[in-house]
């Protein structure tokens, strides 16, 4: 996946337009036939007019965003197709897409102001939680008592009478539709369905028949083993060991989805203490490569011809694969907001060189005397996954570094690179994972990880980890580099050692300007925003 996402043909995309309306006045509003404060359809107050969002490609991290700028918590879902009625005028926004990070709507991607290929039709609303609700000034407008009202929620209904409202099975589907909001539903009082009614699914692989040319042998239970294919040898299909060459956790997350057992945790690259099925001894498939996405291991790159120098001898590929996973995603506006120049003199930068933090000029300098030029600059990792994100080392197994006095528990965590706008890396940096925590969690959820006197390091569901700007390592050396205009580039977890649900959202990418005197970061964007 990484791989794809590090080409050099996806620098050369162009950016879409990001932050378009910093100290415009842009202010957001909820309009139209919505029966409380907390719902309607999103209005955009711009360039002394107001105007609609069109409901292309909208998603939970887009309501989330337009909610928290109108003061509410967090959105309950959005509504396609003029729900709340078609507002009038302009359409101000189409296309947008959200990380869900931002601070306002205005600083998630678009096509840019006023460009459309929309109509009223298309108008997005929202529906937001109404606790913490939302300040005076984002009172709804027209077509509704509530638009006469504060934007306090209305008073929660008396347990008798939830028990009267309580709905009947709101939702019916014919299962061809590609939303849930297509299906049939019911309205509902706004504070008539408890928690206990929430609905769950599970999804797995669709059943295509790929499941039946993969298995995992040996394991201790169903979904961890030697992996066992079966490939075409010779015009007779016949099942056989992987070599373990080259094999890593992108081969392993394919086998996982293939069997429909969810996501790898390892990739083994030896299983002598999984024994092999006697029928499937012989290595049958070598230089496996995948991206991740493929559906089967059999649509993956590899070897026209069977060559495994570790052969079949208990070498052979095996995986773990678990239900849920991890999921880091990096925090672009902060480090967008954050970017500065700092020239260090060498004799605070002797604990950093040893750990490799600087670029090779430096160990051609004359220490301690001189300065580095540092491209300084905070950020913020966060776990968007369903299981907390751990190192795999154990605590026994971790490198005291004497003099900066912590542990490493993950060699290199995160790369830091400063590249040219066709690809070429011209000055590096990198952050050991001394201290994986929870530097903040949201309200509901409990700090679980902290590294103080040698605590449990990880990152929980929910929460991030924080590396200001203004610790050791937290740069780019950039003395070496010349003014003009670059690529700033942060990726996490970059050797794939630890196993994430999606790898593709780790590289977050920024346009750089450097004019010899200070530095500029704009259009960061990270996941998809980088194809």
């Amino acid at each position: 996946m990484l791989s794809l996402l590090l080409c050099v043909s996806s620098l050369l995309l162009p950016l879409l337009p990001f932050s378009l309306a910093q100290g415009s006045g842009v202010k957001l509003r909820l309009a139209g036939a919505g029966r409380a404060p907390n719902e309607g359809r999103v209005e955009v107050f711009y360039s002394g007019a107001w105007g609609t969002v069109c409901d292309d490609e909208v998603d939970i991290n887009l309501a989330n965003v337009v909610c928290r700028e109108l003061g509410y918590s967090h959105s309950l879902t959005w509504a396609h197709s003029a729900k709340f009625g078609e507002g009038q005028g302009l359409i101000w926004l189409d296309n947008v897409r959200c990380t869900g990070t931002e601070r306002s709507l205005a600083e998630c991607r678009s096509n840019g102001w006023g460009i459309n290929d929309c109509t009223h039709a298309e108008d997005l609303g929202v529906v937001c939680s109404p606790h913490g609700g939302a300040p005076p000034h984002v009172n709804r407008v027209e077509g509704s008592p509530a638009s006469l009202t504060s934007a306090h929620p209305p008073p929660r209904p008396s347990p008798r009478q939830e028990r009267t409202q309580r709905p009947q099975p709101e939702t019916v589907c014919t299962g061809r539709e590609k939303s849930l909001l297509q299906c049939q539903f019911q309205e509902v009082p706004l504070y008539s369905v408890k928690h206990t009614h929430d609905a769950a699914v599970r999804c797995n692989v669709p059943t295509t028949g790929l499941e039946t040319r993969v298995r995992l042998a040996g394991g201790r239970e169903p979904a961890e083993g030697r992996v066992e294919v079966l490939m075409e040898v010779g015009g007779v299909q016949k099942w056989g060991a992987v070599c373990s060459e080259n094999w890593g956790i992108n081969e392993a997350m394919v086998i996982c989805r293939q069997l429909g057992f969810g996501f790898a945790s390892r990739a083994h690259q030896e299983t002598w203490f999984w024994p092999g099925t006697q029928e499937a001894a012989e290595v049958v498939l070598s230089g496996t490569r995948c991206i991740g996405t493929e559906m089967s291991i059999q649509q993956c790159g590899r070897n026209n011809h069977v060559y495994c120098p570790r052969g079949g001898d208990g070498r052979a590929a095996g995986v773990t694969c678990v239900e849920t996973a991890p999921d880091l995603v990096l925090d672009a506006q902060l480090a967008q907001e954050t970017a500065y120049l700092e020239d260090r003199p060498l004799h605070l930068l002797t604990c950093a060189n040893e750990e490799n933090c600087l670029s090779s000029s430096a160990a051609r300098m004359n220490w301690p005397y001189g300065h580095r030029r540092l491209l300084r600059f905070s950020s913020r990792i966060m776990n968007l996954g369903r299981a907390d994100f751990r190192p795999r080392a154990t605590r026994e197994a971790w490198t005291w570094h004497q003099c900066h006095r912590h542990y490493h528990s993950i060699e290199v965590f995160t790369h830091y690179d400063l590249l040219t706008l066709n690809g070429t890396k011209i000055a590096e940096g990198h952050k050991a994972s001394f201290c994986l925590e929870d530097t903040y969690c949201p309200d509901g959820i409990q700090k679980r990880y902290a590294c103080y006197n040698m605590g449990e390091q990880g990152i929980s569901v929910g929460c991030w980890d924080t590396y200001r700007h203004d610790i050791d390592c937290q740069w780019i050396d950039i003395t070496d580099v010349k003014p003009g205009e670059y690529i700033f580039q942060v990726e996490v977890n970059p050797s794939l050692d630890m196993a994430e649900s999606d790898f593709q959202n780790n590289v977050m990418r920024c346009r750089c300007k450097y004019d010899g005197g200070r530095v500029y970061l704009f259009g960061c964007h990270a996941g998809e925003g980088l194809t």
